[in-house]
């Protein structure tokens, strides 16, 4: 296995859960890691095991302990960890990869200009980087369906603003720390706002009602403001105009 110094590390977490944690800090490797073992958990379909999730670098397990005792998830958590090197493991299969319609910019995203400077670029150069970026939903969080979204190039890890913004609108793409988040309702945010969508990350009158799963790729593409209005006029479903394919496993 790759080594990682004291990692992977397995915690109990209450009375009913087990959190595997791969790394102090997100990295590709640990995130790719927390997803593939969430994976291979939810594949053995343990009798007992309620849910599972992951986050940026971990991966969590809750479980009935009177139907699946705490040594019985370590005995089996133990020996699918020692089964190969989780850092360099394939993603789980049926990722899709979203290219989202996004204006850059304008009063839509006022704080282009501040983030691309705090990046040490010009407002062109940052739009042309992250729009040429495909960057991984590395965990669901905060609010409901809301992706955080990474990594980006190491120019991009960038600080927080240090007093909040009052409030983004549903769909906008903000960024700090090498990672954008799509924010699934109006929130404040220390974020910078950089980008507006008319993605719907969550959609709670649909069956499912999360638009994103972690694993899922994302692309943001510049559009114009004429055409993100039109597809807020004319495009209904959430998609926000995003088009979406499977990537091949």
């Amino acid at each position: 296995m790759t080594h990682v110094l004291n990692f992977p590390l397995v915690r109990t977490v209450g009375f009913d859960g087990l959190l595997v944690t791969f790394a102090d800090t997100m990295t590709e490797a640990s995130n790719r890691a927390a997803l593939a073992f969430r994976s291979a958990i939810e594949k053995l379909e343990l009798s007992g095991v309620l849910e599972t999730s992951a986050s940026l670098a971990s991966a969590y397990i809750r479980f009935d302990p009177t139907r699946l005792p705490h040594t019985d998830v370590d005995d089996q958590v133990m020996q699918l960890l020692d089964q190969r090197d989780w850092y360099r493991a394939p993603l789980p299969d049926g990722r899709r990869l979203m290219q989202v319609p996004t204006v850059y910019g304008t009063d839509l995203a006022p704080q282009l200009d501040e983030a691309a400077a705090a990046a040490g670029l010009s407002a062109a150069d940052a739009i042309e980087r992250l729009s040429q970026t495909r960057v991984r939903v590395l965990t669901i969080g905060f609010a409901p369906g809301q992706p955080y979204l990474g990594p980006l190039g190491p120019e991009f890890n960038i600080p927080r603003l240090k007093e909040l913004t009052p409030m983004v609108p549903e769909g906008a793409l903000v960024l700090a720390i090498s990672q954008f988040v799509l924010f699934s309702g109006p929130t404040p945010t220390g974020w910078r706002h950089m980008g507006q969508t008319a993605f719907r990350c969550f959609r709670p009158e649909m069956a499912q009602s999360f638009a994103l799963n972690p694993g899922d790729e994302m692309q943001f593409v510049p559009v114009s403001r004429d055409e993100l209005e039109g597809i807020r006029a004319t495009c209904t479903d959430g998609s926000g105009g995003a088009t979406c394919t499977e990537i091949p496993a």
